[in-house]
């Protein structure tokens, strides 16, 4: 029962604060008006600039800073405990998150659909527009990097989800065309997609799983290859013809198995087979030693459950040429990340309750395989409750000589981290009647499809950020969408292709431990763009303010703590190349504040209009 009420108070306090404080920011601090002409009307190219229905565009955006961050962020967090983890989501999303998000938005859609990188420029300094720019880059370039990683290792741990991902491809361009030439609604098409996908998961799981191992050396830079050819095809397409229409068919895959999560969680909890206060510690007393504390980096791991600084380049890069109507940016800039939170919290469930009903291994069977109880071998029962949420999280722990743990933190990799996501879900939804194979290809290919929306999202706001680092910088190649987009994926493979810790192809992971911090530290960029736009307008800036300072802090304190710790630090174990990137960007971190304290003094109601359009265009 215990997990059915944590559940029920998160959800309801994120309804009552969409309808209370994001109401607020809407009417009284951004003064939203669904009259006033937006960027998809003014600059309408029926390639990125497309007025678009509020329903297809929230699925766009949301399965775009979905992706799996805030599937991996909680599933590593409850290694410190499912309460801090269940805290910060709740109220990060409230308070920070989705104030972050509908702020870029807001701010992007009132200066043409520019990038917050872009309006840096005009709000604070033009040297600030250049140092966000370099700092969007290298993050992107990572992103890129390791989501490529990400569902390449999902279809080899997950073949059944290989085929239902690819399958949603073609379907996604042919309702694209169809509705961009009959003007018909795509809510049904997109429905029929979805069962089509649902089809294309019972023959993945059943009959038609598909492997590469056997026909190539390494899985995992083919896929990642394979991915990354789809990603310069996919980003250079207007958005019509397949961003829309996929993100909206993955926004309906989503609330379905949302769905689905819930209807299994009240069943296990009302039953008594999911109890969270016994399957997994509150607050864990027994963390390994080389984990690092869980202050600050509890507010580092979870990203996108709570906030990410990866969002403010989907509201200003992507939403805000998309939506149609200024009374649209809370349902999708603030509702957005509320359900992102609900996600999250589903994900603390499924990660903590959901293993805690018992863990399974795979048993082959010819192409296919079946699912067995994990024994102990001790007893022969079951492994179930807080056994099987240690035997997940700590199967791998060691006992120092002096008696601490330690083995547990580096050992979780990042298999593991999306396993336990997807064998707790598999559970919540096998209580319900469907079958554990079917169960786990539901949960895999939702999985897959929000990392595939994330990537080739990621790919498009890159080519953004290079293209107006080429208008910055007079480099004229690179203003061409083509130019560009190549410009980013050899980047984001060269990264990828470099030997990394789980060999070849998994080059990101040797940046990865760059990305939280630097992703945190961009959404306090972006907050003090927000604040600048604020003071210049003479609005309210406090509850803005307040979470810029803790975004700032928070992730320089992280930096700091991963570069220079005496015992796990990069400079003790001698990664002086994570060193040098983490002290580059401390260094653009202090710059941009000492841009921004320098643009403060004539902010306040000092409101830069924007150029006229053939001005800004040239």
């Amino acid at each position: 029962m215990s997990t059915l009420l944590i559940a029920s108070a998160s959800f309801v306090g994120f309804i009552l604060a969409y309808h209370t404080y994001g109401r607020w920011l809407a009417r009284k601090i951004f003064g939203l008006d669904e009259y006033a002409i937006v960027p998809s009307q003014e600059l309408w190219d029926d390639i990125d600039y497309v007025p678009t229905k509020r329903e297809v565009v929230f699925g766009h955006h949301f399965t775009s800073i979905a992706g799996t961050g805030p599937i991996v962020g909680p599933a590593i967090a409850v290694f410190w405990g499912w309460l801090p983890a269940l805290l910060w989501v709740v109220l990060g999303s409230i308070f920070i998150g989705a104030v972050h998000d509908f702020g870029a938005l807001v701010i992007s859609m009132r200066n043409r659909g520019q990038t917050v990188g872009d309006i840096a420029g005009r709000m604070i300094t033009p040297r600030a527009k250049i140092l966000f720019l370099l700092v969007l880059f290298m993050s992107l370039t990572i992103v890129l990097a390791i989501f490529g990683l990400v569902i390449a290792i999902i279809f080899q741990l997950y073949p059944e989800s290989v085929l239902s991902v690819w399958v949603e491809i073609p379907l996604a361009v042919g309702i694209g065309f169809w509705i961009k030439r009959k003007g018909k609604d795509l809510l049904i098409p997109s429905l029929i997609a979805l069962g089509i996908m649902y089809l294309a998961m019972y023959l993945g799981a059943y009959f038609l799983p598909i492997r590469l191992v056997g026909v190539v050396s390494n899985p995992v830079v083919a896929w990642t290859l394979i991915l990354f050819a789809y990603c310069f095809v996919a980003s250079t397409l207007p958005v019509w013809t397949l961003l829309q229409p996929r993100d909206y068919i993955n926004s309906h895959e989503l609330i379905l198995a949302l769905g689905l999560l819930l209807v299994g969680l009240v069943i296990a909890g009302i039953s008594g087979q999911a109890n969270l206060l016994q399957a997994a510690p509150a607050i864990a007393s027994d963390v390994p030693v080389d984990a690092p504390p869980i202050m600050p980096f509890l507010f580092i791991t979870i990203a996108c459950g709570a906030i990410s600084g990866f969002h403010c380049l989907v509201s200003s890069g992507t939403s805000s040429k998309q939506i149609s109507s200024e009374g649209d940016a809370q349902y999708v800039g603030y509702g957005a990340m509320l359900l992102e939170g609900g996600l999250a919290v589903t994900v603390i469930l499924a990660c903590c309750a959901g293993i805690g009903m018992g863990l399974f291994d795979r048993k082959p069977e010819g192409r296919t395989y079946t699912y067995i109880e994990r024994t102990n071998p001790e007893t022969g029962r079951q492994i179930q409750g807080r056994e099987a949420w240690l035997a997940r999280y700590s199967s791998q722990i060691k006992q120092t000589a002096d008696g601490k743990t330690t083995g547990g933190w580096k050992n979780h990799n990042l298999g593991q981290k999306v396993s336990a996501f997807i064998d707790g879900g598999g559970n919540f939804l096998s209580i319900i009647g469907i079958p554990r194979k079917m169960a786990i290809a539901i949960m895999a290919v939702l999985v897959a499809s929000f990392a595939a929306t994330t990537l080739d999202s990621a790919t498009r706001l890159q080519r953004y950020v290079i293209q107006e680092l080429g208008n910055t910088c007079y480099l004229t190649p690179l203003t061409n969408r083509f130019v560009a987009t190549a410009v980013a994926l050899i980047l984001g493979g060269i990264v990828a292709m470099m030997p990394g810790p789980a060999g070849a192809g998994s080059g990101g992971m040797i940046l990865w431990p760059l990305f939280g911090a630097t992703n945190q530290l961009l959404a306090g960029l972006a907050f003090m763009v927000v604040v600048f736009y604020l003071i210049r307008r003479n609005k309210p800036i406090w509850f803005a303010a307040l979470p810029m300072v803790v975004m700032m802090v928070l992730p320089a304190w992280a930096m700091l703590h991963n570069m220079f710790n005496f015992e796990t630090g990069w400079l003790a174990n001698q990664k002086y190349y994570l060193v040098v990137f983490g002290i580059g960007i401390q260094v653009l971190q202090i710059w941009m504040m000492i841009e921004g304290l320098i643009a403060l003094r004539t902010a306040k109601g000092n409101y830069p209009e924007l150029p006229p359009i053939a001005e800004a265009s040239g």
